[in-house]
């Protein structure tokens, strides 16, 4: 669980604001914002996929005959 937890969405997006406030600091220099901007554009796109496999189960979910039933995908 340990792991899950570090990537969890949650997880990535707290990195991905701590990588924002750095940026917005203007505390860090040009080659250290380059390498965060990298690392930001990857964990966005962890929470992107993550986000879009949330979508896909949410459409799965359906309400027939007042009843909600999940299809497996």
């Amino acid at each position: 669980m340990g792991k899950d937890k570090e990537n969890s969405f949650e997880s990535n997006l707290q990195k991905l604001e701590s990588i924002v406030d750095k940026l917005e600091s203007g505390e860090i220099g040009l080659e250290e914002s380059v390498k965060l901007y990298e690392e930001g554009m990857k964990i966005k796109k962890i929470c992107d996929r993550k986000l879009q496999d949330i979508e896909m189960q949410i459409k799965k979910i359906k309400i027939e005959d007042n009843k909600i039933s999940k299809e497996d995908f």
